[in-house]
């Protein structure tokens, strides 16, 4: 599902204008990204949980030529399941 069909299918389901909810989303979007900046953890009970985390330096390996390479620290985002989402996902049979 991309952003327009996103878009469409909560304006639909929530009976506002298709607009509207794409302001919303951009307002998410970009809240996000500010939360994030700031080191600060964005928690949506039963959906997700985004926080900036740290990964430490450390030392890889080329796959090609095997060579060594250090790998710098790097600040990343982690995202974890809320219980809504892990319980969707294992109600689908493999």
């Amino acid at each position: 599902m991309n952003k327009a069909e996103l878009v469409s299918a909560i304006a639909k389901r929530a009976d506002v204008p298709a607009t509207t909810v794409d302001a919303v989303i951009d307002g998410l979007r970009e809240e996000l990204v500010e939360a994030i900046t700031r080191g600060d953890k964005v928690a949506l009970p039963g959906l997700l949980t985004v926080e900036r985390s740290q990964r430490s330096a450390r030392t890889g390996r080329n796959p090609q030529t095997g060579e060594s390479i250090e790998i710098a620290a790097a600040h990343t985002v982690k995202i974890s399941a809320g219980s809504n989402l892990k319980k969707a996902a294992s109600a689908v049979p493999v």
